[in-house]
């Protein structure tokens, strides 16, 4: 055998198997569930959330610091529209339709006037929206009973390390020094 032909025989069978190996992982796309490996998507919550309990303590006539002091700030409050204030809220989670609110709200000067808005869910019934559903998950009791308890003995108190505290002394060094 030559150098060159022993050179090239290995060269070969890598370059053969790297094609056989490759060809092989092709074929496996149409076998694989596309619905086991799905992507994580996280949780994208933005703007300001106000419940329709918040909506139904607005009266008309409030001061702009008492709007504020029950919905908090406003996530717009434009240079254009000075007597406008909008809240908007909205979140998206994995395999569940996009979740939208909105909540404006109008003042004269400072008084409040209007209040447009879609049907917001209350504090409730959003956190339930956030939970998502339930599995049913048996919970165990978590009762002990006086057999089991008499299993571990209560802790015996130590009383050789608790010491009386330390008399403080009665006189202080002076904090400036004398004045001569």
């Amino acid at each position: 055998m030559t150098a060159s032909m022993t050179f090239r025989t290995p060269a070969l069978l890598v370059a053969l198997f790297l094609s056989v190996g490759l060809s092989a992982c092709g074929g496996l796309s149409g076998n694989i569930n596309r619905d086991t490996f799905k992507p994580y998507v996280p949780e994208v919550v933005q703007g300001n959330f106000v419940s329709k309990e918040q909506r139904q303590a607005l009266r008309p006539g409030m001061q702009r610091a008492q709007v504020r002091d029950i919905l908090g700030t406003p996530l717009i409050a434009s240079l254009f529209h000075a007597d406008r204030w909008d809240y908007a809220f909205s979140i998206e989670r994995q395999g569940v339709p996009a979740q939208n609110f909105r909540l404006t709200v109008y003042f004269k000067g400072d008084v409040l006037e209007q209040v447009d808005s879609d049907v917001l869910p209350s504090e409730s019934e959003f956190a339930g929206r956030l939970a998502g559903p339930r599995a049913n998950v048996k919970v165990p009791v978590l009762e002990a009973t006086e057999e089991a308890l008499k299993k571990f003995e209560a802790p015996k108190p130590v009383m050789d390390t608790v010491r009386p505290p330390a008399a403080l002394p009665s006189q202080y060094p002076p904090l400036e020094p004398a004045l001569r």
